[in-house]
């Protein structure tokens, strides 16, 4: 399954049109966007801050893919939280989230929501940043070796 989604995944983005920083941006966007707790919203938000912002929408639906996916979603909420909480000098609740969708994350309640969203918006930063510089640099290699 890992292997197919990233073999889609590479199909889908050496077929992106555009520069590379605007292909590089556009795919951060999405990671940001991907590791919040958002996902209902990811698509919308990407949608809007690509067309802010002039970037490749198509390269931020797909950082958002990557990254917020069933092997990942449970580590990132959890570390979040942990980051969050920790900020926020609040205690620890304990919880369980049947599935991860927005709406049984914010039945949950402020005590879980809140640290949630506070790490996931410091966390995203940290994987959007060096995810531009690395796609920056693979798109402009992998074209480089395209045309020579």
């Amino acid at each position: 399954m890992l292997k197919k989604r990233f073999r889609i995944f590479y199909e889908r983005f050496i077929s992106l049109k555009g520069e590379p920083a605007q292909i590089a941006a556009g795919l951060a966007i999405g990671v940001f966007v991907g590791v919040t707790p958002t996902i209902p919203f990811h698509t919308a938000i990407i949608v809007l801050i690509g067309l802010l912002c002039r970037q490749n929408i198509t390269a931020g639906y797909l950082g958002s893919w990557i990254i917020s996916n069933p092997l990942t979603i449970p580590l990132l909420y959890v570390a979040q939280y942990e980051i969050g909480r920790f900020l926020l000098g609040m205690e620890r609740c304990p919880f369980a989230i049947p599935d991860y969708t927005f709406g049984s994350i914010t039945a949950l309640g402020w005590e879980i929501l809140l640290p949630l969203l506070t790490g996931g918006i410091l966390m995203a930063p940290f994987l959007a940043v060096p995810s531009y510089f690395i796609v920056r640099r693979l798109v402009s290699a992998i074209r480089a070796r395209s045309k020579g």
